[in-house]
This record gives C-alpha cells, sequence and structure tokens, in this order.
C-alpha cells in the first residue's frame, strides 16, 4: 500500500510542480467542515422557532426538516467523495458548496415548510463537503494525511457546533428567519468559490470506474420510507404499515441487487476488512445517539411553562440562542476527546476506545435521564455527551480510513459519512415517535409539545443505543479472533 501511496504522490507532484501548501489546504479543509457543521447544528435549537413560524402542528412534522437535513446528506455522502476519486477533489468540492448555497437560498426565496423541506434536503446533500478534507488532505500529505483528515474534522467540527447553535440562534433574535438563510446563502457562495481556489485540481486517482447513483437513490428511498413509518405512525395509525412494507420490501431487493451490482454502494472489500463494518455501524450508532441528544435538549428547553397548564407545566423557556449556550460544553470536550484518541487507534487498540466513547455517552444520556430540568442539569450532559461522541467519530473515519490505499479516500470517507446520516436520522426519527406518543397543548395556540415524562424515555433508549456499540465491536473483535484462528490451523 505504501508504494501504492508513494506512486500517486510522486504523479501528482510531477504534474502540479510542486507539493501542496500545507497550511492552505487545511485551511480550507476546517472552513468546509464548519460551515457544513454549522448548518447541522443549526436547526435543532431553530426547530421550535420554525414550528411556531410556519404553525406546524406537530413535534414530527418539524423535526422532518432534520430528517430530511441528513437523508440529504446520506446519499451525498455517498455520491460526493465518489465523485473526489473518480473526477478530482477541486470537483467534488466545489459541488458540494454549491449545494449547500442553492438549499439555503430556497427557503431564502421561498419563506415557506415546502421550501425549507427542500433547502434542507440539498444543504443535506452538500454537507458530505465536511468528508472531503480526509480525501484531499491524504491525497496530499501522504500517510500523515490520515490523522491530519481525521483531526481537521474533529476540531472543527467543534467549532462548527458552537458556530452553529450560537450563531444561528444570535440571527434569528436580531433578524428574521428568512434573513438568516439569506446570509447563510452568501456564506455557502463564498465557500464555493474559495474551493475552487484553493482545492488542488489533481488528476483522479482512480482512473476508471463508475458512481453508483441507482444503488444510493434506491437506498435513501427504502430508508426514507421505514423512517416516515417511525414518525408519523403514530399519526396515521394503521397507514403507516404501508411505507413500512415498502421499505422493507425496498431494502430486501436493494441489498439483492447491491451483491449482484459492478458499481455497488459500498465497496465490498473495504467492507470485509478487520473493523470496518463493525467501525461503521459504531458510526451510525454514535450519530443516532448525537441527534437525539440534540432534539431533546432542544424540544425540553425551548418550552415555555408558563405556556402550559399548570399539571402539564415544564420547560426552561430559553430562546434558540441561550439553548445554544448550553452547548458549549460539548464542543468544548468534542475537540478534546478527538485529540486523545489517535495514538490509542494507531496502535491497535481501536476496540478499546470504541467501548469507552459509548460507555461516556450511555453516562451521560443516563444523568439527563434523570437530571435534566435545570440548566446546569444539561451543561454537565453536554459535557459528557461531547467527548464520548468525539471519541467515537474519531475512532471510527481513523479505522475505516487506515484500511485501504489514498486512491480509495474518498470512497473509505463515503462509506462512513453514509453511515453517520442513516444514523443521525434514525435517532431524529426515534425521538420524534418517542415526543409525538403523548401531546399536551400550548394555551392560546393549535400548537401541542411533547409531555413530560418522554424525554427520560427518549434519553433511556438512546443509553441503549450508546450500549451497543459496546457489542457491535466486542462482537466484530471475537469474529476477527476466531477467524485469525482458524487461518493459522
Amino acid at each position: 500500500m505504501a508504494q501504492i501511496n508513494e506512486e500517486a504522490a510522486a504523479r501528482r507532484r510531477t504534474t502540479a510542480g510542486h507539493r501542496p501548501d500545507k497550511g492552505r489546504l487545511i485551511g480550507i479543509g476546517a472552513l468546509m467542515v464548519v460551515l457544513t457543521n454549522a448548518v447541522i447544528f443549526i436547526l435543532p435549537p431553530l426547530l421550535p422557532v420554525i414550528q411556531a413560524q410556519y404553525g406546524l402542528a406537530t413535534v414530527a412534522e418539524t423535526t422532518w426538516l432534520y430528517t430530511a437535513l441528513t437523508l440529504g446528506g446520506g446519499a451525498g455522502f455517498i455520491l460526493l467523495p465518489r465523485l473526489a476519486d473518480l473526477y478530482g477533489d477541486r470537483n467534488a468540492s466545489v459541488a458540494a458548496a454549491a449545494f449547500l448555497a442553492v438549499g439555503a437560498a430556497v427557503p431564502a426565496i421561498g419563506d415557506s415548510y415546502p421550501t425549507l423541506l427542500a433547502g434542507c434536503t440539498l444543504m443535506g446533500f452538500g454537507c458530505a463537503a465536511q468528508l472531503l478534507p480526509l480525501g484531499f488532505l491524504r491525497r496530499n500529505l501522504g500517510e500523515s494525511g490520515i490523522t491530519v483528515g481525521v483531526a481537521v474534522l474533529v476540531i472543527a467540527t467543534g467549532a462548527g457546533i458552537v458556530a452553529g447553535m450560537i450563531g444561528g440562534g444570535l440571527i434569528v433574535e436580531t433578524l428574521s428567519l428568512r434573513s438568516f438563510f439569506a446570509i447563510l446563502t452568501a456564506a455557502c457562495a463564498a465557500t464555493t468559490l474559495a474551493a475552487y481556489l484553493l482545492v488542488p485540481h489533481a488528476p483522479p486517482a482512480e482512473r476508471a470506474g463508475r458512481i453508483g447513483a441507482v444503488g444510493t437513490i434506491w437506498m435513501i428511498g427504502w430508508v426514507a420510507a421505514i423512517l416516515l413509518t417511525l414518525t408519523q405512525g403514530l399519526v396515521w395509525g394503521s397507514a403507516a404499515l404501508i411505507p413500512l412494507v415498502i421499505g422493507i420490501v425496498g431494502g430486501i431487493t436493494w441489498v439483492r441487487a447491491q451483491r449482484r451490482s459492478s458499481t455497488a454502494v459500498f465497496d465490498v472489500a473495504l467492507m470485509r476488512a478487520p473493523l470496518v463494518t463493525a467501525s461503521c455501524l459504531s458510526i451510525a450508532l454514535f450519530a443516532a445517539v448525537n441527534s437525539a441528544f440534540l432534539l431533546l435538549l432542544s424540544s425540553y428547553a425551548q418550552v415555555v411553562p408558563e405556556a402550559l397548564r399548570p399539571v402539564d407545566a415544564y420547560g426552561l423557556g430559553l430562546s434558540a440562542l441561550e439553548t445554544g449556550w448550553l452547548m458549549v460544553p460539548f464542543a468544548v470536550t468534542f475537540l478534546v476527546g478527538g485529540a486523545a484518541v489517535d495514538r490509542p487507534v494507531a496502535n491497535g487498540r481501536g476496540v478499546p476506545v470504541f467501548v469507552v466513547g459509548a460507555l461516556i455517552s450511555a453516562a451521560g444520556l443516563a444523568w439527563l435521564a434523570m437530571f435534566h430540568d435545570q440548566q446546569w442539569h444539561y451543561l454537565v450532559g453536554a459535557a459528557v455527551m461531547g467527548l464520548g461522541c468525539s471519541i467515537g467519530y474519531a475512532a471510527g473515519f481513523t479505522l475505516v480510513q487506515a484500511a485501504v490505499p489514498e486512491e480509495k479516500a474518498g470512497t473509505a470517507a463515503g462509506v462512513a459519512g453514509t453511515f453517520m446520516a442513516v444514523g443521525f436520522a434514525f435517532g431524529t426519527a426515534l425521538v420524534s415517535a418517542d415526543l409525538s406518543a403523548a401531546l399536551v397543548p400550548v394555551s392560546g395556540t393549535t400548537l401541542e409539545v411533547a409531555a413530560e415524562g418522554l424525554y427520560g424515555t427518549g434519553y433511556w433508549i438512546s443509553g441503549v443505543l450508546a450500549l451497543l456499540v459496546v457489542l457491535t465491536v466486542l462482537v466484530s473483535s471475537a469474529r476477527s479472533r476466531r477467524r485469525a484462528s482458524r487461518s493459522t490451523a
């Protein structure tokens, strides 16, 4: 693998005439990661604001915006990193940033729930921009690019959390929701130009191949059908069985078709490498936990107790900006956790790292399940959750990248990112279903919010998801040892 990487690097240097500037690459990579994570983390604290402005009656309707964002990300995380492998890093980076700009412009112009839903889908697709630095940093910095790329991803994600949760709330408090999306459009357009100017346009690392667009759209379709049942099942009743059946049948036929496809969505050889499948599943579970935590926090914090009947009263009555401040400890510990796991993972201790991250996350969720009616409860819980989730993400992306040569860096990032997007969507749908199980009216409006007891239930369910990471990696490790023993025998 080292020889392949050296040859690829030599080819790039010969074509470009010099090695790209490391600081410039890290800078544009960090900008892309910060922007995309700001987009992702802007929505949770704004969901109550969006629900009130557009008159959305249920929690499920509101959280579908977040689900649309993450499902769009599922498609983008597969297609855009693959595009980078086949047609160059600059082309893929410009395309991703352009999708973000167009997605933000749609609700800025339309200013309605349908246009916001469409815009979230487009922005979700463009959020694959956060994965592209893993590819172009590795391709231009050699093997050290894996460590640098993952560090940029984790550290810039922490900065993006702050920018999204606090910046979005600040803009909405001082301007309008429509003005916010106009500003976001301008920021994404500027990033598109920066990507064109700063990302190297090296020859494609992979000379032949096709992008499995049909398989990708098919996968997103059946996953969306199942998520629709989760979010709307209590509202639709028995009618929700229709998308459930469609999703299950679509998933089964998709798996069978992928086994015979020459352009399978997921690289079969990559998924068979030690710990890769377990890493991807763990990334999905950490993402589900992450999104569940965000929505539970944002929903509870912005409920105004005085607006409910005394018997139903709960909530902190915070604004979007004040809710964002509760996430600051999450961002701080997110930086710490990502930086701490590089050496243990490089030394082959990926399984213990996953277990530690999962147990820390489960502890944070257990704390919030029992204590979530004071602001300081969330500050403590957010700090614990940031540490646990960042450990899991850093370990997962590092292990998947280390399993492939650099010409497959985009594909590896796309596979891991797709699992992350599906995990986010699943966590969102799960919490949406939980918070829709029992509703209480908001005085003077047609709106309803979840009953207070459902928040503790949501945190406990999320804790179970975190513990499933432990089961996943331990089972995978045991199977790997058995295969190694049979090979030796």
